[in-house]
């Protein structure tokens, strides 16, 4: 039974420690990288839906009282209980297909333009650059740069994204860093992003790089979206604008 536990607890400790050894080295991108980028940034704005469309709904006070007031409205026109317990539902399922519908749209729009052409909008430009993270061989996180001549002096930090699969491996925090030493060697003034998550992961990410939130805009409008009425009422979001200034 000793020998068992003994065994038990060492699997334990590499299982804790298994993330602690890999080196994780970041490097330019190269052709050969695009199917993995972009699988890893497709799966990075999927989970941006239900974190969206769940987990954001408490960061808004203003929808759940328009939600509200539409039950109560329902209510009162059909004076049927039952619509109490249904509108709930309904409007969770209103948040989550408006959630994935604006994301899909952003997503296109993503790679019809930078995404779908890397090496022509990151790599052939002497303005910009994106890097992969590897981590034991394999393509494990991205992250670009881009200059932003009309924000005097300033270079975007964007489409950071990590493999679910390598998430507190450190990739975020290699990558966050190679964006600042591009940053500092081509004599940026500031490093800028921007960020609708919610997860409280990515905002710590941000605040350990060095990273400060100057600015919140309620109501953003995110690229792909229509701006039907629908869409206003069940998407909705907060963008948060940080600066780290070198």
């Amino acid at each position: 039974m000793e020998q068992k536990a003994q065994k038990k607890d060492h699997k334990m400790h590499q299982k804790g420690h298994k993330c602690e050894l890999p080196t994780v080295v970041v490097r330019e991108f190269t052709p050969v990288d695009k199917p993995e980028v972009q699988r890893i940034f497709y799966e990075g704005l999927m989970e941006m839906v239900p974190d969206t469309a769940f987990r954001g709904l408490r960061h808004h006070p203003e929808s759940l009282v328009l939600y509200t007031a539409m039950t109560v409205l329902c209510f009162a026109i059909t004076m049927c209980w039952w619509v109490i317990g249904l509108l709930p539902a309904i409007v969770l399922c209103g948040r989550y297909f408006y959630s994935r519908h604006v994301i899909h749209g952003y997503m296109e729009r993503a790679m019809s333009r930078d995404m779908g052409d890397i090496e022509g909008f990151y790599m052939n430009s002497p303005d910009s650059c994106l890097w992969v993270a590897v981590l034991e061989g394999k393509v494990a996180g991205v992250v670009a740069a881009v200059s932003q001549q009309n924000s005097g002096g300033a270079v975007e930090l964007q489409r950071m994204s990590v493999d679910r699969n390598c998430r507190r491996c450190g990739v975020g925090v290699a990558l966050g860093r190679k964006v600042l030493e591009y940053a500092a060697a081509h004599n940026y003034s500031s490093v800028v992003l921007g960020t609708t998550a919610y997860a409280l992961a990515a905002h710590q990410l941000y605040q350990r790089l060095g990273f400060r939130c100057v600015r919140v805009t309620d109501g953003y409008v995110t690229p792909g979206a229509r701006g039907s009425l629908l869409e206003m009422i069940f998407y909705r979001v907060r963008h948060h604008h940080y600066r780290l200034d070198l």
